[in-house]
Formats: C-alpha cells, sequence, structure tokens
C-alpha cells in the first residue's frame, strides 16, 4: 500500500516538492525555490529547467531519507506547455502576467466565446489560456506548426517524468476559455484557433499517467514501477478534501498569491465577470461559482515588508480610530479591479502590528465581498497561509456571518493532491480548527465591516 505521495506544487511565487503521509496526509518535509520569471527572449517564462533540476534533487533525497511510492503534481492554472514532435517545449512557457496578449485584445475577443458558454471572464495578460495562445501564434506563425502537442501545466510536469501527455478538467475550467464547464467538453474556441488536433486528451487528476521513465528512476534513485497521477490545478486540490468531506453547502478559500473562493452548494446567483467571479471545474468535474482576487500579493505589497504580530492592542487602535484600507492594492484583478487604493484615517507605519492588522481586515472584507458575488452560504474553511492569521479569521467570520474554520498544514494544495493518490477514505482526517469570537470583539468587528461597506458604496455614486 501507498504510504508516502511526493507532490510536486508550483506555485506562483514559489515552486515546492512536498513529501505527504498518504494515511495521515501530514506533510512529512517540504522543500521550496522561488519561481522566478526569466525575461525572454522571446517573452517573459518560467524558469522550468531551474524546477526540473530542484525537483530531480529533491525526489532522490526524499526518496532516501523516507522513501517515495507515488507522485503526484499541482500547480497555479492560466498556464500552457507547447510540446515539440519530439515531447520537448516548442516555445518557452509564457508568464500570465506579462502584458503582451493584450496587445491583441479586439481581434482575441472577436473569437473567444462568451462568458454564458465558458464561465470564464475576460483577463488581463495571459490569464486566460486562449489568449495566451491566440498571441503566441500570431507573434510566431511558425509556432503552431512546431507544436505537436498543447497540455496544461500539471501535465507538463507529468509528461517530463512519465513521457505520458494529458490535461485536466480542472486546469482546463480555471478560466482559459478553452472549457465548456457546463458540457464538460471543449468550447467553440478550441475550433476558432484551429487546435482541436493538438489537444492532448483530457484525463480525471486521480488517473495514473504512468510509471516513471527509466533515466529519471536512475537520476531521482526512485523505483521503475513509481506511479505519476494526472494532476489537479492548486486551487482545485484544496477543495478536494472538503468535496469529499463535507455536506454542503460550505465554501472553501484556497489562499496564496490568489486567494480563492469557491462555493459548493451555495445560493443561486448571477456571476458578474466584470467583479472577476467565474466558474470552476472540481476534481469531479463539476461546476464550481468561484471569485478571486491576488490576496498573497495585496499582503505583500500592502505591509511593505515583515511585521510583528499584531497585539490586541494594535488591533484595539484600528477599530478605535477606524483605520481602513481601501482597495484595490492589485487592482488589476479582484471584484474591485480598477479601483485605486487608499487609506481612510491615519495610515499605519510599515513594520508595525497595527499595519499589519490594518491589512488583516481589509484582506477578510475582500475575500467576504467574494464570496457574497458567489452566493456563499454555510461554513468557510480557509486554506493556505491565511489559514494562520487569526484577524483575518475572524473579521471574515463577522463580515460573512458564517462559523470559520482555518486547516492545519503549511501547504493547503499538498493534502489535495496526495489525495489523488489516497482515494477518498482518507478524508475523514482533514484537520480543521473553529475560530471562536468573543462577543465584544465581533461587535466591533461588525462595526468596522458595516463602516468599510459604506464607505466603498460612497465611492461607487
Amino acid at each position: 500500500m501507498t504510504q508516502h505521495v511526493a507532490v510536486i506544487d508550483i506555485g506562483k511565487t514559489n515552486a515546492k516538492l512536498v513529501l505527504v503521509d498518504r494515511e495521515s496526509l501530514t506533510e512529512i518535509a517540504v522543500i521550496t525555490r522561488p519561481n522566478t520569471v526569466l525575461p525572454g527572449p522571446p517573452w517573459p517564462h518560467f524558469d522550468v529547467d531551474g524546477h526540473w533540476a530542484f525537483l530531480l534533487d529533491g525526489l532522490r533525497d526524499f526518496h532516501a531519507t523516507h522513501g517515495i511510492n507515488a507522485i503526484s503534481v499541482t500547480t497555479h492554472g492560466a498556464c500552457a506547455a507547447l510540446l515539440d514532435a519530439g515531447g520537448n517545449l516548442a516555445a518557452p512557457i509564457l508568464d500570465y502576467e506579462f502584458a503582451g496578449p493584450d496587445d491583441l485584445t479586439h481581434d482575441y475577443n472577436a473569437i473567444r466565446p462568451p462568458f454564458a458558454e465558458t464561465g470564464s471572464p475576460r483577463l488581463a495578460g495571459g490569464l486566460n489560456i486562449g489568449a495566451q495562445l491566440f498571441w503566441q501564434f500570431q507573434r510566431d506563425p511558425e509556432l503552431k506548426i512546431r507544436t505537436h502537442q498543447i497540455v496544461t501545466y500539471p501535465q507538463y510536469w507529468g509528461a517530463k517524468l512519465t513521457g505520458v501527455t494529458a490535461m485536466d478538467v480542472t486546469s482546463l475550467g480555471c478560466h482559459t476559455d478553452l472549457w465548456n464547464p457546463h458540457e464538460g467538453e471543449f468550447s467553440s474556441l478550441v475550433a476558432s484557433l484551429e487546435i482541436s488536433d493538438k489537444l492532448a486528451p483530457v484525463r480525471k487528476p486521480s488517473d495514473v499517467l504512468g510509471t516513471i521513465l527509466p533515466h529519471i528512476a536512475e537520476q531521482a534513485g526512485l523505483p521503475l514501477d513509481t506511479p505519476v497521477h494526472c494532476g489537479i490545478h492548486d486551487s482545485n486540490a484544496s477543495l478536494l478534501p472538503y468535496v469529499l468531506e463535507q455536506t454542503p453547502p460550505f465554501s472553501v478559500i484556497s489562499t496564496g498569491t490568489w486567494v480563492i473562493a469557491m462555493s459548493m452548494n451555495g445560493k443561486p446567483v448571477q456571476l458578474d465577470p466584470d467583479l472577476d467571479s467565474l466558474i470552476n471545474v472540481t476534481a469531479l468535474g463539476h461546476p464550481a461559482p468561484s471569485a478571486r482576487f491576488m490576496g498573497g500579493r495585496e499582503h505583500d505589497v500592502a505591509t511593505g515588508g515583515s511585521y510583528p504580530e499584531p497585539t490586541p492592542q494594535d488591533l484595539n487602535h484600528v477599530l478605535t480610530n477606524q483605520i481602513m484600507l481601501m482597495p484595490a492594492v492589485a487592482p488589476e484583478t479582484g471584484p474591485f479591479k480598477g479601483r485605486l487604493s487608499s487609506w481612510v484615517g491615519n495610515e499605519p507605519k510599515v513594520g508595525t502590528g497595527q499595519r499589519g492588522a490594518a491589512v488583516a481586515l481589509y484582506l477578510a472584507l475582500v475575500t467576504a465581498e467574494c464570496l457574497s458575488n458567489i452566493g456563499h452560504a454555510g461554513s468557510i474553511i480557509v486554506e493556505g497561509p491565511f489559514a494562520g492569521n487569526l484577524l483575518y479569521l475572524e473579521m471574515l467570520a463577522a463580515a460573512a456571518d458564517s462559523d470559520v474554520y482555518g486547516a492545519t498544514g503549511t501547504t493547503g494544495t499538498s493534502a489535495g493532491a496526495a489525495m489523488l493518490v489516497s482515494g477518498t477514505a482518507m478524508t475523514s482526517i482533514i484537520q480543521k480548527k473553529p475560530v471562536p469570537i468573543h462577543a465584544e470583539k465581533l461587535t466591533s468587528l461588525v462595526q468596522y465591516w458595516s463602516r468599510w461597506r459604506q464607505i466603498m458604496q460612497s465611492h461607487s455614486t
């Protein structure tokens, strides 16, 4: 029986390799490296060669120390790899934050399917994979000829490990414009781009692609029969344990560079793509109303660096003086995109607990807005780094008027990716801690939220 799962976890900020115990879903070891974007040519792209060397070294060390019985993969979305006939990259993998695709916005918009078909909002830069492909093929007409197969990002790593190409439904359902989540099939854009014959087969995230190639086994010191699972989009990896365990309705907040709110069986609402609301696709292939903003990026920009843990006195100062950060710190995304951030009250100094407290409250309030936009109902589970931010959890509970739980574990995506190997039998061990709030503090937080909303509404008129 499989005991240890090595999870390749490529986030937008960091690349990680996590060793997960199959039965407890606890993390035995974690190593990381920055996901530095290389400048080009021909365009800004991910350092996949550096990641690959890092992963091979990590796999070898993990197996020598603990043993590896299977490999699973999870990555950020909005990313595709173009492979030539030899299985190598036909071009570097474009960084989705690069603004180049915006140069052809008018032409691309003329062929992209409507939101009603794809559940995918029109996003900036390369955040729609369809826009990436359209721009790349226009810029380099020979690239389409060189491209033998297109794979989504988790399966790029799976192909390097096994030689087997695929795409998975969760990555295709991540605002690519290429997928129809209502029908569970490719959208009309595939025909418009004339790439039907270049798309790798669509597989379930839990499918086994195959076993590792002999030269990989030799380099990493792994057994030849080590299985590699297809892989999953990272926010859907965070969602998976709860899809299998929780009784709906509920919502999961996946946090990292992106904060992604996903609602399961919530209240019916009309999703608004202008508010960065969209439809994701779960590992089971079901549509999941979602909304997102670059919460991790906003945290880093707004705090301006490290700061001490906010004290009760810090929080009291922020609440009493109604010191508020208004959106949007990263104005290109989220429910308040296009707005310019500002402070209400005396802006706390960078490096102070007061600054940290105000930013935590801000991030929770934007998250609550995302939840409202997707019809949230029931409890809320927060995964990833923000699960350890008590002020964020408390403010979220107050603003959303819901029970909030912070999930344990340092990497919210790793357990879900490991569950692609483990299956459903292990779901009951997922741990989450309820967030209690004293009645007096709850009242103060609700008053703060109400004032924040009033200011937001006054700015909208």
